[in-house]
């Protein structure tokens, strides 16, 4: 088994696949998802072999090698011009732009090409991810969250990423919904909603899938319903339903993302500390767990009480990471530290935010810069801060911490 993880890993056999999508409810092709497959090493299943490739350091250049296998399979069909193609790519990845890959570039001129972000790994590293999503729409790509609901990641992540596809797990759709997948369906809908998403069911293999997958919204799928007939197999051009900006990491800092209209209010330490229990409070009893961001000013403020709370949090929300000086990056095996550096105006600032599919929280804060302010006891000194639902507000603060974490 190594040695064909190993040589599909190098590129030996690879062989993408064109499976169709269809869109609905005319049920016609509009697209085509390239399937990365080795059948002259057997078929090793393609998580292990990205697994492998990620264990050995070349995660990297097999990521690429499929995107450009995928481009010149697609481009080899004479597809007609704007027929969708979905590459798969890892979040992690080194993104190689058409300015540097023929094949990418030969693609983009071609084919409306979309970026399915695999559910492993989502948030390893958010930075990279957020830089990478940002890129990809500068390039013109759209961009596909892949299997939502196999992993709590890409929940958590919908408004930060803002995809135009949300791709349902199979599980979703081949069977009549349990009551924790019900409550999955319920925030996808909601984030259709609100953004305009499309929604595509995979695993359509019956009409009763189709069915299922109307009832939930779909208007594209793709499954074993729908084979591919091979070249002349007729596609018609596809493009998002709605235009999103680049999801690119904020820059500055979360009291300086507030505009000069935010109602601002000026407490002490023991207000803001109760508001941000009840922000705590929030996230700990919403059914669908959101990630948890706090900043912290200094280390000696993730006090025992503080870490218990935390890793209580952590139990259950895909991402739990606080911010503040001399922060370790492991705070425990669920909690991430974030260092601040002196220069960082993080520094004196307070935020905690709460962020989900169902949920969307921040306390914004900033201590008072003057004399008085310093010459005051821990507990008495004064903070001006808003308390914000605004799902776009809430979304720029996230981004502006992940964009922090390596």
């Amino acid at each position: 088994m190594g040695d064909r993880l190993a040589a599909a890993t190098q590129g030996a056999g690879l062989v993408p696949v064109l499976q169709p999508i269809i869109a609905l409810p005319a049920e016609t092709v509009v697209g085509f998802e390239a399937l990365a497959r080795w059948p002259s090493l057997n078929n090793p299943h393609p998580p292990d072999v990205f697994a492998y490739a990620s264990a050995t350091g070349q995660l990297d250049e097999l990521d690429q090698r499929c995107i450009e296998a995928a481009m010149r399979a697609a481009l080899a069909r004479r597809l007609p011009r704007g027929t969708l193609l979905a590459v798969n790519s890892e979040p992690e990845s080194a993104y190689v732009g058409p300015a540097d890959s023929d094949a990418l570039a030969s693609g983009r001129a071609e084919l409306a090409v979309m970026f399915e972000l695999t559910e492993r790994n989502l948030l390893t590293h958010p930075r990279a991810l957020l830089a990478k999503v940002a890129a990809l729409r500068r390039d013109g790509f759209a961009i596909a969250l892949d299997d939502v609901g196999a992993h709590p990641d890409s929940l958590a992540l919908l408004d930060v990423v803002s995809p135009d596809v949300i791709k349902l797990d199979l599980h979703l759709v081949q069977s009549q919904p349990r009551r924790d997948q019900t409550r999955i369906l319920a925030a996808v809908l909601a984030h259709h909603e609100r953004s305009g998403a499309e929604i595509l069911a995979e695993g359509i293999e019956t009409d009763a899938h189709l069915e299922q997958a109307l009832a939930l919204g779909a208007t594209l799928c793709q499954g074993y319903k729908y084979p591919d007939l091979g070249p002349g197999n007729e596609s018609h051009p596809w493009s998002p339903s709605t235009q999103h900006p680049p999801a690119q990491i904020v820059t500055g800092s979360p009291f300086g993302l507030l505009t000069s209209n935010r109602e601002l209010r000026t407490g002490r330490k023991k207000t803001l500390t109760a508001f941000s229990r009840h922000i705590e409070d929030q996230a700990s009893y919403t059914a669908d767990p959101p990630m948890v961001l706090a900043t912290l000013q200094q280390a000696e403020n993730f006090t025992a009480a503080t870490r218990r709370r935390y890793l209580d949090l952590a139990q259950t929300s895909p991402l739990v990471a606080m911010f503040g000086e001399h922060l370790p990056p492991c705070l425990e095996p669920k909690i991430r530290g974030v260092h601040l550096s002196q220069t960082d105006p993080l520094r004196a600032e307070w935020t905690v935010l709460a962020l989900g599919a169902q949920l969307s929280v921040a306390l914004i804060a900033r201590e008072r810069a003057d004399v008085e302010n310093e010459r005051r006891a821990d507990d008495d000194r004064r903070f001006d801060f808003t308390i914000t639902y605004d799902r776009s507000l809430v979304t720029a603060v996230a981004r502006n911490l992940l964009g922090r974490m390596s």
